[in-house]
């Protein structure tokens, strides 16, 4: 195992990671119901394929993470479980300029397929409102070295993560052509 590279003060870090989480999810909030009228020169839309190669990366590094710790490659997992989180915040920078930039997007699907874009979209929305304080309790209990509480709660926080990026992926392909 690693040794731990923070101090254990979990009164902190939860009251830390709680305000994180709630800035993070209400400027989201708040953000997306915003839009600016700007002529950038290019298409805004770009953001949104920023957003699916980035989700595409992490979703990835997800998987290769898991690899490198079932190997007992803790560094390993340490370093690609660093470049995931990383990705992330870029990922939620990008997200954020999309949506005050170009605004939402009504998906013009029909019959069958609509229900399902509507599914991946809820569970996707709804996982990825709820997912950041999981990904920072497990990222905090590792760095702490609380190894066997970071085990037991990245079983929940990783197929989570994993499902929120997979489908954030999903979503761009289905919504992109009505871009």
């Amino acid at each position: 195992m690693l040794k731990p590279i923070w101090k254990q003060n979990d009164k902190q870090a939860r009251l830390l990671i709680y305000v994180v989480s709630f800035v993070v999810f209400a400027a989201v909030a708040i953000l997306s119901r915003v839009q600016l009228k700007v002529d950038l020169g290019f298409d805004v839309h770009v953001f949104a394929t920023i957003n699916a190669v980035i989700n595409s990366i992490v979703s990835v590094l997800l998987v290769a993470a898991l690899v490198a710790v079932r190997r007992k490659n803790y560094v390993q997992h340490k370093n690609i479980m660093f470049a995931a989180i990383f990705l992330s915040i870029a990922f939620l920078v990008s997200y954020i300029l999309h949506h005050l930039l170009a605004g939402d997007t009504v998906y013009g699907g029909e019959g069958a397929i609509k229900y399902f874009y509507y599914f991946i979209l809820i569970t996707h929305i709804f996982l990825a409102a709820i997912i950041l304080p999981f990904i920072l309790f497990t990222a905090y209990r590792s760095l702490t070295g609380q190894y066997d509480k970071h085990k037991k709660l990245a079983k929940y926080t990783w197929p989570l993560w994993l499902y929120v990026s997979i489908t954030g992926v999903v979503v761009y392909l289905f919504i992109s052509p009505y871009y």
